[in-house]
């Protein structure tokens, strides 16, 4: 895969990272379409026998409810080949209901790492670590 194409994904990632951040879920949902394959997979525990599509329309409206003035930011983007690799910490109050309990009012910090492969410009396939306890920790749902 040429440099060219290397950038090119990296700016397909850019532009989805944009859309997360603007908290619209209008938006992020377009850039979910424009950015990712409709036959995309998205390789995680949690969202099994759902397309990459479905799955981050799924999380992006669950997230924005619980946490409207989320924030991701990217600490590292490394492309090798089809492939980057996002390193990133994601900041936000608890203010809407989340995983079924009521809101805390407590922020929240903590970290994830992407993986995702392109084909033709669009993400295809997508792993993710989620520091899920961390979060959990710090909104009080679970014990340290």
């Amino acid at each position: 895969m040429s440099t060219a194409q290397e950038a090119r994904n990296k700016e397909t990632y850019h532009r989805f990272h944009e859309a997360i951040n603007s908290g619209d879920l209008g938006v992020i949902s377009k850039a979910v379409d424009e950015c990712i394959h409709p036959d995309g997979r998205f390789h995680a525990a949690e969202w099994t026998g759902v397309t990459a599509v479905q799955a981050q329309k799924r999380v992006w409206e669950m997230l924005l409810r619980a946490f409207p003035d989320i924030q991701v930011t990217l600490e590292d983007l490394v492309a090798e080949g089809d492939k980057i690799v996002a390193r990133q910490t994601v900041t936000g109050t608890n203010s809407g209901e989340y995983r079924g309990m009521p809101p805390t009012g407590k922020s929240v910090t903590y970290n994830e790492i992407f993986i995702a492969r392109f084909a033709d410009g669009q993400v295809i396939e997508v792993w993710g670590v989620v520091d899920v306890y961390a979060q959990l920790r710090q909104l009080g749902l679970i014990q340290a």
